[in-house]
This record gives structure tokens, C-alpha cells and sequence, in this order.
């Protein structure tokens, strides 16, 4: 069998259906093989794309996402996405070319050592030097992409080595459980459930999971501890559960650092140390038990009591089963909490002012969506109002970015949800500035047919930057700029363009772009103006009144 076709079967094997991504020349064995195969080719306009769109395939599937690029710039295009899947925990495997390595072609025309540049980027990267060792080095690669903590992983097929003739076959999959908690951890869990008097439940990335968040639901109806979520947590129990206290978007001084003062224990469940801390311990205040798939990570804010290491969903599921209310617990200045922080996400949703408000923007996008659609954030100032006011109802439901936090994500990653969940609707929500970073995607969106909104967030400015500025009491200076006319624009790529003239037309709009085909691309002038007042001050002063 020729080295390519091997690979080709070993991709097969581990079940893949798309690989996304731009060949060069050093791939051309891959592609030739890839064109009697099963594995759908999605070209794409940009490598850093086709590595959104194969990381977020890993996020919603839990199966690796493979993008293809070729040597030198192609792969280091791919740098961004590395980072983005490996700091999102979202499995991926990037594959690119190289010149032959058993003889030197031409010289050092695009070479780049690859592999030494994946290194800190990724949890695995390796050179393939003979065809025999495919199978191996496939069957490595997509194993540690998606165990716990899933991450980025990388694999370099040389021209020649793609070429050469091979007797190895592809290698079957082990049969894999992962470990669970210690019985007595979970005891000593228990104990101080027990014993504390204001429990409260912290939801982070890492139990964005499926089965996880079945069990989670369970737990907090059995048990009727509060909780807060993560950015990155969303949509793990349902939001619009009476125990929802609010999301960590915001660093401090929001209402929900509020019960988090007044927690004596905190449950961290899934906590990742690439998202903001939600709390801060120090020395004799709240107690935390940490679980999650991995043993905590010590910091100078973070160094919890006791740690259920293992499968989350089945420390929860033992929690529960060992738990039940306690007379101990008081739960009356949590529920204060709740009502005060949902009486002020309330505010401004109905506002008529035109450019859009963020809260109006957000309510109407939350009353457009059904329970399951898919809402994918690009980065930007709009992603704090997301994660605090929209109410997300299913896991996986809301798509942001707050590992990395990189724009031009938004696009892509939509894109991707859609070809998972073709039967749901989706939505991209990106600002002009994120949007522009990998706008070319939109001829791909096009050509595969899918059905898509993408939202335009228009403010002619890098808006989070222009609130961060304000914040820090600096001059508005040096973060404005000029925007394409993004109706026409769309319309050049076959999509249909929209531009919104009032406040009162968004949620129709976005109802009828939500049940036309096709892809809709819809430009929304927004107003940031009031960001520094509502977020930075304002709620400091509410918040205090709990």
C-alpha cells in the first residue's frame, strides 16, 4: 500500500468525516488518496479557519478535528488555532506537509522546523520519517487529542515518506474507562457539605460535557444548592433554573462575587485554569472541593481542601448518592442575590435607541433562538453582555472563546456547529472587527450550502479595547476605523445581506433569516457608549445594596 493511502485509511479508522484545510504541493499524495475516500474534503480560504473549524467539530463531537495545511506558511497559519483548541481543551489534529526529508529538494526553500514550533503549542507532535510507523503515530495522535484534558495534537507527513510503499495496517482502538474518584475523597466531600452552612455550586469549561451535565442537573434538583457558571460553563444546567444565581463574566463586583463572598464551601466543578478565576481563596476564608478529571493546579488564589479526581460525572453521581440536604444550610442571601442580578439584566432590554443597545441586542437574539440553537461568539466586548444576559438553556449552546479569547473565531466556529448539527439553528455574532479577520469564509459558507446567520456588531471600532481604555480614564485614541459596506460584501459571495434601520426590526429579522436557507449576513449598528458606566461602576454600586 502507498504510505498516503495508509494514512488516509488510518484517518478512516478513527472515524473521521471531514478533514478541513488548504493543500499545497507537499500533499498532493494525501489528496490523491483523500479522493476515493469516504472523509469529506472542506476546503477553506484560510489555514487558520480550516483549525476554528476543526477545533469546534472536537468541542461539540468529543472526536479530534483534522485540518490539512501544507509546509512553511500554511502550517504556521495554523499557530492560532493550536492555541485555541489547546487552550479551549478542544480536540484537534493538525496535519501538514513537508519537503522530502531523505534528500534535500530545494535547499531551505519554505522550510521551517514545524514540529519544534507545535511543541509548546500542542499536548503531541512528531515528524513521520517511515510509512510503517503511520498507523502508530495516528492512532497516538487521536488518543491523546481526546483524553482528558483534550487538546491540539500535530502530525508532519513528508512528501517522500507520503509516497513510499508500506506493509502496515491501521491499529484498532483500546477499549478505554477513565479512572474515578477515591471513595474516601469522596467522604471527606461529603463531610464538609455536611458541616458548611451557605454551600454554593461553581459550574466551570471542564463539565461541559454531555453525560456531566445529565448528572449536574440531577444534583442540584436533588440537592438545591445554587449555582454559577463560567463563561465557558454556560449552559451546562439550564440558566433559566430557579437556583441560577448568574455567569462569572465579569472579574469582580458583580452580584454574584457577591454570594461567592458569602459562600463558606464552594463545589468547583470543572474548573480550568485558562478562564479568569471565578473566586479568589486566601488563608482561612471559604473552602472549596475541587472535581474534576485532574488534580487541581495550586496558585496563589486557587488551592482547594479537598480534590475528587476522576470521571465528573461520576464524583457528582456519588456525591449525590452519599448527599442529601442538610437543616444547616441557608440559602436566603443567595436567593437575594438571584433576584437582584435578574431585575438588572432585565434593564435595557426593551430600549428603543437606535444603534442598538447590547441588552436589547441580546434579548432579541435570546427571544430568536430555540433552546437548542447554537449562538458562536467571536471576541469582543459584546461576549461580557452574552455571558452575563443570555440564558442559555442547553449544553454547548453558546460557543465562546474565553481560554485564548482570540477574534476571528466566530465565522468559522458557526460554520462548524452547523455541519454537526445541521437540523439546528445557528448563529455567528461577531463584531466588524473580529468578522474581518476571517470574513473570506463566508465564499465556504456559500459553497457548502449551509444555512447561517452571521451578525455584524458594527461600532467602526475595537470596541472591548475602547471600554478598557475608558475604564483606565485614558483618551478615546488610536482603536477607531473604516468598515466595508457589508451588505454588498456579503452579496459578492452569494450570501444576502441585511442592514438594520431600527432597534424594532432586529427581532423580526433575525426570525425570518433564522427560518429562510441560505446565508444571511445581517449588519447591526451597536451602541457601546454606556459600557464603562453599566459595567465598571454601575453594578459595583447596585451590587452593594444586596
Amino acid at each position: 500500500m502507498k504510505a498516503s493511502d495508509l494514512f488516509i485509511a488510518a484517518l478512516e479508522n478513527e472515524g473521521v468525516e471531514y478533514i478541513f484545510g488548504i493543500p499545497g504541493e507537499e500533499n498532493l499524495d494525501i489528496l490523491n488518496s483523500l479522493k476515493d475516500s469516504k472523509i469529506q474534503l472542506i476546503l477553506t480560504r484560510h489555514e487558520q479557519a480550516a483549525g476554528f473549524m476543526a477545533s469546534t467539530y472536537g468541542r461539540l463531537t468529543g472526536k479530534a478535528g483534522v485540518c490539512l495545511a501544507t509546509l512553511g506558511p500554511g502550517a504556521t497559519n495554523f499557530v492560532t488555532a493550536a492555541a485555541y483548541a489547546q487552550l479551549g481543551a478542544m480536540p484537534m489534529l493538525m496535519i501538514t506537509g513537508q519537503k522530502p526529508i531523505k534528500r534535500s529538494k530545494q535547499g531551505q526553500f519554505q522550510i521551517v522546523n514545524i514540529v519544534d514550533m507545535m511543541r509548546p503549542l500542542t499536548k503531541y507532535t512528531q515528524q513521520i520519517v517511515a510509512g510503517d510507523n503511520i498507523p502508530s503515530r495516528v492512532r497516538e495522535a487521536f488518543r491523546v487529542a481526546e483524553e482528558e484534558r483534550p487538546g491540539a495534537v500535530h502530525l508532519e507527513l513528508p512528501e517522500d515518506i507520503a509516497a513510499e510503499g508500506t506493509d502496515a495496517s491501521p491499529l484498532t482502538k483500546s477499549l478505554v474507562r477513565r479512572p474515578v474518584a477515591e471513595e474516601k475523597a469522596i467522604g471527606n466531600a461529603v463531610e464538609l457539605l455536611e458541616k458548611s452552612n451557605h454551600p454554593l455550586l461553581m459550574v466551570g469549561a471542564g463539565a461541559n460535557r454531555k453525560l456531566t451535565a445529565k448528572v449536574l442537573r440531577r444534583f442540584v434538583d436533588q440537592q438545591k444548592i445554587p449555582f454559577i457558571t463560567s463563561q465557558m460553563g454556560k449552559g451546562v444546567i439550564d440558566e433559566e433554573h430557579p437556583l441560577f444565581l448568574g455567569n462569572a463574566a465579569l472579574s469582580t463586583d458583580d452580584f454574584i462575587h457577591r454570594a461567592i463572598r458569602r459562600a463558606d464551601l464552594i463545589i468547583n466543578v470543572g474548573h480550568d485554569v485558562v478562564e479568569k478565576p471565578p473566586f479568589f481563596m486566601e488563608d482561612g476564608g471559604v473552602q472549596v472541593i475541587h472535581v474534576n478529571f485532574n488534580t487541581a493546579a495550586v496558585d496563589p488564589v486557587y488551592f482547594p481542601q479537598v480534590e475528587l479526581v476522576g470521571d465528573i460525572a461520576h464524583s457528582i453521581w456519588q456525591l449525590n448518592e452519599r448527599l442529601s440536604p442538610s437543616e444547616n444550610w441557608d440559602f436566603s442571601y443567595f436567593e437575594r442575590v438571584a433576584q437582584a442580578m435578574n431585575a438588572h439584566l432585565c434593564e435595557g432590554a426593551d430600549d428603543e435607541r437606535f444603534p442598538v443597545y447590547p441588552q436589547r441586542l441580546v434579548a432579541d437574539v435570546r427571544q430568536a433562538m430555540p433552546d437548542d440553537g447554537i449562538i458562536a461568539l467571536d471576541n469582543g466586548v459584546y461576549k461580557i453582555w452574552f455571558a452575563r444576559n443570555y440564558k442559555a438553556r442547553c449544553s454547548n449552546t453558546v460557543l465562546l472563546d474565553n481560554a485564548l479569547a482570540t477574534m476571528g473565531a466566530g465565522l468559522p466556529s458557526a460554520m462548524a456547529a452547523r455541519m454537526v448539527h445541521p437540523d439546528r439553528k445557528v448563529m455567528a455574532i461577531c463584531g466588524d472587527g473580529g468578522f474581518m479577520m476571517n470574513s473570506q469564509e463566508l465564499e465556504t459558507c456559500v459553497r457548502l450550502k449551509l444555512n447561517l446567520v452571521v451578525l455584524i456588531l458594527n461600532d467602526n471600532a475595537y470596541g472591548m479595547i475602547k471600554w478598557k481604555q475608558a475604564n483606565m480614564g485614558f483618551k478615546d485614541f488610536g482603536l477607531d476605523y473604516g468598515n466595508p459596506d457589508f451588505v454588498q460584501y456579503a452579496e459578492s459571495y452569494g450570501a444576502k445581506g441585511h442592514r438594520l434601520q431600527s432597534s424594532g426590526e432586529l427581532l423580526p429579522l433575525l426570525k425570518s433569516c433564522l427560518d429562510s436557507e441560505g446565508v444571511h449576513l445581517i449588519d447591526v449598528p451597536v451602541d457601546y457608549s454606556d459600557n464603562d458606566r453599566i459595567l465598571n461602576r454601575e453594578i459595583v454600586e447596585k451590587s452593594k445594596l444586596v
